[in-house]
């Protein structure tokens, strides 16, 4: 026995984790499989509105199998024919790429040529094809304010653009990751005192901007303290919005970086927000800023290491 569950799972949270544990329960020691989009159908029907990912295409199929236990990552091109097709073609070429006998989808599931169908036309599908479908109760999440929210990527987005990033990984299930390649910068960080790593970050999520603290694991397999900053870098003029982060040691010393250390790959975990992104009259002020940072970065990464 098999079952599927369908969806974007960009981000790969919790409501998709609980997408799975349902379907687990139901096969009774059967497979689940993952019926997934790429690219995602959103740049495929709204290209004029740039969207980044909260997780690359690879990134997304390894979590789909590490954290929600799928069998299988099928992966549909959205082409502008599968796109319009009806929701009962759609089911229909989809049983003949993957066998399954259960559907396991959320209350608000829609799929079809303009989202016209619902989980009453799945039903009805399954009636005609043989297959059940089981609908899971929605997942909410407590955040730190005591608030209750839906664990939705849309949720995830908001709270990262709003740069609570200790509030998206309670939506994820883990810290928010940016798994990218190191990119050239504007060398001025290892002039300071501050050696910088550079992401590549084009088509991710960035979180607000401001300086985060944060961990950074290193091709090697190495870990280290992150100080990332995103944003502009408004104390040296206006520039490209931009995500870079210091490694420090564990007792807030900077790691030195190679001077050519471009095209590495770099994942970096954001943890908590330390400020805002500021503008400081001058390099005096920023690094006194900096120095306060570095200490609070430090005391968030202990205390996280603690709680692992």
């Amino acid at each position: 026995m098999q079952a599927i569950v369908i969806g974007n799972f960009d981000g790969v949270h919790r409501g998709h984790r609980h997408l799975f544990t349902v379907a687990t329960a139901e096969v009774n020691g059967g497979a689940v499989a993952a019926v997934t989009f790429e690219p995602l159908p959103g740049a495929v029907l709204r290209p004029e509105i740039p969207m980044g990912r909260l997780s690359s295409a690879a990134e997304r199929a390894e979590l789909l199998r590490s954290v929600c236990g799928a069998a299988e990552v099928l992966e549909l091109e959205p082409t502008p024919e599968l796109l319009g097709r009806t929701p009962e073609a759609f089911i229909a070429d989809l049983r003949r790429r993957i066998r399954f006998d259960v559907v396991v989808e959320g209350a608000d599931f829609r799929f079809g040529k303009g989202r016209a169908g619902s989980l009453d036309t799945l039903r009805a599908l399954g009636a005609l094809y043989g297959f059940r479908v089981v609908e899971a109760p929605t997942l909410r999440v407590e955040l730190s304010d005591g608030s209750s929210v839906e664990a939705r990527s849309s949720v995830a987005r908001r709270l990262l653009g709003e740069g609570r990033v200790a509030d998206a990984a309670r939506v994820f299930g883990r810290p928010y990751e940016l798994r990218c390649n190191t990119t050239r910068g504007d060398q001025r960080g290892r002039t300071i005192g501050w050696p910088t790593a550079n992401l590549d970050a084009h088509g991710r999520v960035l979180p607000a901007d401001g300086v985060y603290a944060g961990r950074a694991l290193v091709p090697d397999g190495r870990e280290a303290i992150a100080a990332i900053s995103v944003g502009t870098k408004p104390t040296f003029g206006e520039s490209a919005r931009t995500c870079e982060a210091t490694l420090l040691a564990p007792d807030g010393t900077p790691i030195e970086l190679p001077l050519d250390w471009y095209d590495w790959p770099l994942r970096l975990r954001f943890l908590a927000r330390i400020r805002g992104m500021v503008r400081f009259d001058g390099l005096e002020a920023l690094l006194s800023a900096m120095e306060g940072d570095r200490a609070a970065i430090v005391a968030v990464a202990e205390v996280a290491e603690r709680l692992r």
